[in-house]
């Protein structure tokens, strides 16, 4: 046996050499025209880091820290070494990833007060007996939060992780080995489903409301709630009837019907009792971030004598993980010892900073601008189509939808308005549907992503895969089915 493993490249050394060739190769490539030094050679570590966080050759904490101490060291986005490292540590202190670190946290408390247990066992003693029915109800549950949560964290990862998080336990599927038996269908299932509803309504995303300025200021069009919302009605039917069973097709779980589950959850809601007071505390405290949720932060809902814009959903999760420690509902203890919580925030704050560098050292806007300039001699309708698709998968380099829509968004919308015969307001729509959409294609693509990854439901591999493959499925209904829509309703 040892003689036939001589020779052979250990895993672990092959998948760390894979990256860092193609780091190497990049470094060598002449700089492109339009493009700094630094800004090439920063793109370069870039590419080898998702390399990295894909094969994993080293925990992914240790990958991103790397490379984040790398380019600090290399003072590749700012020149001085203070500058550099104040770059370095600038994501701790961004809003989305103490809101991903509170849906954690938020999770902790549905399961230590039990009522993520209650409310997982109410819905699988109505829908347990079909593992399909559950999809759609997970899908249903989004759709409904959609339009009052402006924040597809607070809503997918605050509200809908913990519930959809108690119910794979109750049939024996927890991460690893037994995941696929039901865990890993309602987690993609759930996370797929924010980015459709993402894209849904105006006030479903935060980013939403930031793009519709950007098309006002370069387009001067004005684009209402309704508009968006019947513009993008067809594209989101679709895909909400149908995603929960592609999902169920593509991505089969093992349990898919049970009868005698419901039974057993009666059973089990017997032996609970009644509502115990924690229950009551975290149900009130759930309830009242909602309620912030929909009506802090809202430039669509005004309360008298608050106005809107009042508390920022990040200052609501924070707020109630106080007020879960002063009433007990979780101890500081679970707080610092929930690894999920602080591992999820020593990747994905780093990956952030990285994608943030990108955009900062003027790549993002070259690589725009150069994709682009062969568009000028194509029919107007095939030329839109192409700008469309290369916005939504450059979002490979962003962990920020934000992000995103501030450094690309104006950069298409200028492109397209040079290009003869582009209608604008159909153009711009499909810019901005695709802004919810983009987030299912990567495990740092969008707030929620990294607590449906860091639930360990879904490998690394299956997650990469499926965002690929969701993501060209949700970019062909919008291109195929919103693009025709959009033109007719616009004319």
């Amino acid at each position: 046996m040892a003689k036939a493993e001589k020779g052979k490249i250990p895993k672990n050394v092959l998948k760390a050499g894979i990256p860092l060739a193609v780091w190497l190769i990049i470094i060598l490539i002449p700089v492109p025209a339009g493009l700094e030094s630094n800004a090439w050679h920063y793109f370069a570590l870039f590419a080898a880091t998702i390399i990295a966080i894909i094969l994993e050759p080293i925990p992914l904490q240790a990958v991103s820290l790397t490379a984040l101490a790398f380019a600090a060291v290399m003072r590749y986005v700012e020149p001085s070494p203070s500058g550099s490292i104040s770059w370095a540590l600038s994501g701790f202190s961004d809003k989305t990833v103490w809101l991903i670190f509170g849906a954690y946290v938020f999770a902790l408390g549905y399961k230590k007060s039990g009522l993520g247990r209650r409310i997982a066992l109410l819905l699988v003693r109505l829908l347990g007996g079909n593992t399909l029915g559950l999809g759609y109800a997970i899908t249903l549950s989004d759709l409904v939060l959609g339009p009052g949560t402006p924040s597809n964290t607070g809503r997918s990862a605050g509200i809908i992780f913990p519930i959809v998080s108690s119910i794979p336990p109750i049939f024996g599927s927890e991460p690893g080995q037994t995941s696929r038996r039901i865990g890993s269908y309602i987690m993609w299932t759930a996370f797929a489903s924010t980015a459709v509803t993402s894209s849904m309504f105006l006030t479903a995303l935060a980013p939403n409301a930031a793009a519709l300025t950007i098309v006002k200021q370069i387009t001067k069009l004005e684009i209402t709630w309704t508009q968006w919302f019947f513009g993008f009605l067809p594209v989101g039917v679709i895909l909400i009837s149908v995603l929960p069973l592609l999902i169920y097709l593509i991505y089969r779980p093992e349990i898919e019907s049970s009868k005698e589950v419901p039974p057993w959850a009666e059973k089990e809601l017997e032996k609970m009792g009644k509502v115990t007071r924690k229950e009551q505390v975290m149900g009130a405290l759930i309830l009242l971030a909602v309620f912030l949720w929909i009506t802090g932060s809202n430039k669509v809902i005004s309360l008298p004598f608050l106005g809107s814009e009042f508390i920022d959903p990040t200052t609501v999760v924070l707020m109630c993980i106080v007020l879960m420690l002063l009433t007990k509902v979780v101890e500081w203890e679970d707080v610092v010892t929930n690894k999920d919580a602080w591992n999820v925030l020593m990747w994905f704050v780093p990956m952030l900073t990285l994608a943030d560098g990108l955009n900062k050292v003027g790549f993002l806007k070259w690589l725009a601008v150069f994709a682009a300039q062969p568009l000028a001699g194509i029919p107007p309708t095939f030329a839109m189509l192409l700008l469309v698709a290369l916005f939504f998968w450059i979002h490979y380099f962003f962990t920020s939808l934000t992000a995103h829509t501030a450094a690309v968004l104006p950069v298409m919308l200028g492109i397209g308005m040079t290009i003869p015969g582009i209608p604008i307001l159909p153009f711009s729509l499909l810019l901005l549907y695709s802004l919810g959409l983009m987030g299912v294609i990567t495990p740092y693509a969008t707030g929620p992503a990294p607590v449906y990854f860091g639930s360990g439901y879904i490998p690394r591999n299956d997650f990469w895969r499926l965002g690929l493959i969701f993501g060209l499925f949700f970019l062909i209904v919008l291109l195929l089915v919103g693009m025709p829509w959009v033109r007719s309703v616009s004319q």
